[in-house]
């Protein structure tokens, strides 16, 4: 029976540079790259070809030793220009060179009336499996395991985020393949949690072989990880699967054509791009294409995907494999007189602090990533509790991972969250932790005990 949340909890950053639902025409990126980097819980990479190497979108490029079944697959073809290591020989990047008109590995299409057990092996061999994320950890799955549930969010609540709606019209039957194909791997429910304050774009309307949720309320209502924790909390033990839609989609195209197709929509936003908008492109494009040319300052930090939980990268620099944006920014390296006892609307604050009047400001904001203060001790606020909508308690369990306490870290909730799901917290605590990274050092902790 479906269900309907609604959060209290939680903070919406309204920002100036949102994406206008429009296809921009900027040229197109010519190189891409599978990092290594983007796959937490990755252990022993291993590369399957050489700089000079010609490949399909969808040939195999890489594999985790300690789960060798999952293909890496390129996702575009072209021929290899780079295979990029750092130190130790810590592999970074392998960057393709990619063709004018892209041709694909063909596997076959798939039969959804076999066995669990060969689908999976048929999708983790097509390169489309490292979509499929386990809960807890926050991993690329095990092909052998088998999830209580599979959980889809249709909605996606960060700052500047892409419209669904519009980044996948046309794909509703490789929506649908892509849910039928989940519904088979698992023998509890595939949930699909939609936007309850909204109409249901026509890409989710009409889903079959899905129990349909609607949540609503501010940022982050839209993370899966809060979502399940409102539908059936995750228990030590447990294991369910997350997706988000762009994957659900290339594993219907591997279904329905037997090809790993890499092609997405992807919102270009923030306050220092001259054109925001949307483009087609592949995962792990470079970037330069859509940033170089297009920038109102020079001074900038480019975000492979939001402001919240993106990752810093070079105005060259690639697409990550689960980003679906890039948002561009003033750099905030600078030194601010007075700070917060300056009186200002125009910083974007949680805080009703002295000098922070950005509750009286009513439109967007202009922001920069000045901290506007350095990392102090661990102060007890409690605003944490304000902004998390789940039923733990953050405060104790950074603690707990603080101290390395394995049962302590158990108890307050760590099998429920990932680093997205902190990230608000990250953003209005005083203290300036870097709690993404403290969470996922807990999770290595609990994961490798």
């Amino acid at each position: 029976m479906s269900k309907i949340v609604k959060l209290r909890k939680g903070f919406d950053l309204k920002l100036v540079g949102k994406a206008p639902l429009e296809l921009s025409n900027l040229a197109g990126a010519q190189t891409f790259a599978i990092k290594p980097t983007d796959f937490p819980g990755i252990q022993r990479p291993k590369v399957l070809v050489n700089e000079g190497d010609t490949v399909k979108a969808g040939t195999p490029i890489l594999i985790d030793k300690a789960m060798d079944q999952v293909i890496y697959a390129a996702p575009v073809s072209g021929e290899i220009i780079e295979v990029k290591r750092g130190e130790k020989r810590k592999l970074l990047e392998i960057k393709i060179l990619a063709d004018s008109a892209i041709s694909h590995e063909n596997f076959g299409k798939i039969d959804l009336n076999q066995p669990a057990e060969a689908i999976a092996s048929k999708l983790a061999a097509s390169g489309v499996w490292p979509n499929i994320i386990q809960r807890p950890y926050g991993v690329v799955a095990n092909p052998a395991d088998t999830p209580k549930a599979i959980y889809v969010s249709g909605f996606d609540t960060h700052p500047l985020a892409p419209d669904y709606g519009f980044a996948l019209q046309g794909e509703e039957k490789y929506f649908q393949a892509g849910i039928d194909a989940l519904a088979k791997l698992t023998p509890g429910k595939v949930h699909l949690n939609l936007d309850g304050s909204k109409s249901a774009p026509a890409v989710f309307s009409g889903v079959k072989n899905a129990q349909i949720n609607q949540f609503s309320g501010p940022h982050p209502a839209g993370n899966v990880g809060v979502q399940i924790h409102h539908l059936d909390p995750i228990n030590k033990g447990d294991l369910v699967w997350t997706v988000n839609p762009y994957g659900v989609v290339q594993i219907g195209k591997a279904v329905l054509e037997g090809v790993y197709d890499a092609s997405k929509t992807i919102a270009l936003t923030g306050s220092e791009l001259t054109k925001t908008g949307y483009v087609k492109t592949y995962v792990g494009a470079n970037v330069s294409s859509y940033v170089k040319g297009n920038l109102n300052s020079g001074h900038v930090r480019v975000i492979s995907g939001n402001v919240l939980t993106g990752e810093k990268i070079n105005l060259d620099g690639y697409l990550g494999f689960y980003h679906n944006q890039i948002t561009v920014i003033p750099e905030g390296d600078y030194e601010e007189f007075l700070g917060w006892l300056k009186p200002s609307t125009s910083k974007l604050s949680f805080h009703k602090a002295i000098g922070m009047l950005s509750f009286l400001h009513k439109g967007e904001f202009k922001v920069d990533t000045n901290t506007h203060g350095e990392e102090r001790p661990f102060v007890v606020s409690g605003v944490f509790e304000k902004v998390l909508p789940m039923d733990i308690l953050p405060t104790y369990l950074f603690k707990a991972i603080h101290a390395e306490d394995f049962d302590e870290m158990e108890e307050l909730g760590l099998y429920e969250i990932i680093e997205e799901d902190v990230a608000l917290c990250e953003f209005v605590d005083p203290s300036k932790n870097e709690l993404q990274e403290l969470v996922r050092h807990g999770i290595e902790l609990l994961m490798y005990s």
